[in-house]
């Protein structure tokens, strides 16, 4: 059975986000994320190598968690200016839904190595394919203008997403996320519409 879906790995992983987001990275020693997980020591190296392997985990689970909601979206019988909306909102939502996360995907991952970093943005890859996808659908329908820059056109969306979402973080989340979503796609729509 892959280890990935035994109950200790996602005891583990759950267990990380919240001491991450307490502590730092830097200051996560395995220890705690073990007590935290209500397992021994010995047992998070039955599931991870090391420190770096839970965070990458961490990562690649909880991101899993965003494609498949895009995936549904991108499913559904709708415009892309839409499902545009329905990405944001969603994103928003999950890490509005689980502060801890929000700490660690917009504070805590921006701290680690290179190496790190590089291997975080392989697993972030799909979720772009994925967004990808809709402003395609809007370029080749109209609502979006069929010459811009795909690869810009994306930066401007995740960075506006990620930007938002690291000031609502940093502001201690005194405001509703979500509610912000409608506004960003807005804003969004009007830089890319013909």
């Amino acid at each position: 059975m892959e280890k990935r879906n035994k109950p200790k790995y996602k005891q583990i992983i759950d267990a990380a986000v919240i001491v991450i987001a307490e502590n730092g990275y830097h200051q996560s020693q395995v220890s705690k994320i073990a007590k935290q997980a209500g397992v021994a020591d010995g047992t998070i190296y039955l599931y991870f190598e090391n420190k770096e392997d839970i965070l990458i985990s961490v990562f690649q689970e909880k991101m899993g968690v965003f494609v498949d909601k895009l995936e549904q979206i991108i499913a559904r019988d709708l415009n892309a200016s839409t499902k545009l909306g329905l990405m944001i909102e969603s994103h928003f939502d999950l890490l509005a839904s689980d502060i801890h996360l929000a700490i660690v995907t917009q504070l805590e991952l921006r701290q680690s190595n290179h190496e790190l970093r590089t291997k975080i943005n392989n697993v972030l890859r799909e979720y772009l394919k994925l967004m990808d996808k809709i402003l395609v659908q809007g370029m080749n329908n109209g609502e979006l203008d069929k010459n811009m820059d795909i690869r810009l056109a994306r930066q401007m969306v995740f960075g506006t997403m990620d930007e938002t979402i690291t000031t609502w973080v940093m502001n201690e989340h005194k405001y509703d996320l979500v509610d912000l979503a409608p506004k960003v796609q807005r804003l969004l729509l009007k830089g890319m519409q013909a």
